[in-house]
Order: structure tokens, then sequence, then C-alpha cells
């Protein structure tokens, strides 16, 4: 148990180190020439107008957690390719033996040369692990569809949605808010 946390005692110290030792030699090396333009607010090369205490829409936050949401469930269709792709060449019985156990060592991935003619992946046995593979992509592919679809049907993919549409959804008689008030209509007479 000692030994554990003596390991990571040390590890914990140099993580602190390598995190503490580049912003020291920078503060110690950098030159301090402070200029109004220095000080300036920078964003995206132009010059900031306004306050920066505005209000962001919700939708930029919506539209950048879907973008991640669905990127990261794309980059698992690699690793799926890569297999799948192998599994179908190996599915080939006209495949020579040669082939066969080099195929075999990248799918299994195992050193080279450790695998015979007689341990190598057979024809039927690449088949059988190819439909394997389209049937899970297809059940990944279908959930990524329905959690499209809902997002799609809820209407975070619609940029501006039209007050049309609010109109319809709340009832035909509600009139817009700028006709509404709360105030009695002052008569206006003639003098």
């Amino acid at each position: 148990m000692t030994e554990v946390v003596g390991h990571f005692l040390v590890f914990t110290i140099a993580a602190i180190g390598f995190l503490i030792a580049p912003l020291l030699i920078g503060r110690l090396v950098r030159p301090r020439l402070p200029s109004a333009e220095k000080d300036a607010t920078y964003e995206c090369g132009e010059p900031t107008i306004g306050s920066s205490y505005i209000q962001f829409d919700l939708r930029f936050y919506v539209v950048a957690l879907l973008f991640i949401i669905f990127d990261v469930e794309v980059v698992f269709f690699f690793p799926w390719a890569t297999v799948f792709g192998t599994a179908m060449q190996l599915s080939d019985p006209a495949l020579s033996n040669e082939a066969r156990r080099v195929l075999s060592e990248q799918l299994l991935t195992v050193p080279a040369g450790s695998i015979t003619d007689q341990t190598a992946v057979t024809a039927a046995t690449a088949l059988q692990l190819g439909w394997t593979a389209f049937v899970d992509v297809a059940a990944f592919f279908a959930v990524l569809l329905v959690g499209f679809a809902y997002v799609w049907k809820r209407g975070d993919l619609d940029w501006v949605r039209t007050t049309a549409e609010r109109k319809s959804t709340i009832g035909a008689t509600t009139l817009p808010l700028s006709q509404v008030s709360t105030k009695k209509p002052v008569p206006v007479t003639a003098s």
C-alpha cells in the first residue's frame, strides 16, 4: 500500500511541476510592454462593439451541443469500418493462405507470424463476423436516427421559428402582444 501511495505522490508532484514550470518560465521570459491596444478586448480580429455582458441566444448552445453529440458518435464508425473491411476481405474463399494469415493477424491484433494456416480465421467465420458487425452498426445507426428525428421534431434544427407557427399552436383568437393593453382606453374628445 505504501508503494502505491508513494507512486501516487510522485505522480501528483510531477503533474503540478509540469503545470507550474511553463507558467513561471513564461512570466520570467516574456517582455512587459503594456499599451492601450494590447490591453483592449480582442475577439475574432474585430474591435468589440458594446458591452461584453450580453445574453447569448440559447440556440447557439443547442446547436453546439448537437454538433458535439453527433460528431463524437460518428467517430465510432471508423473502428467498425476497419473490422468490417478486414472481415469482408477474409470472407473471400479464394484468398491465399499467406494473405489469410496476414489479415487474421490484423483482425485479431496479434504479433506477426503468430498465426498458422490452421489457426487463421476461416471464410465462414469471417462472413459471420461481417454480418454481426453489419447488424451492430445498423442498430447503432438506428439509435442515431432516432435521436436525430427527436431533435428535428422538437424544432432544435430550425434556426428561426416563425410567429405564424406559434400562433397556430396557441390558437387563432390570440392577439399579438403589440395589440394587448392592460390599461383602459382614454376617450378622445374634441376641444
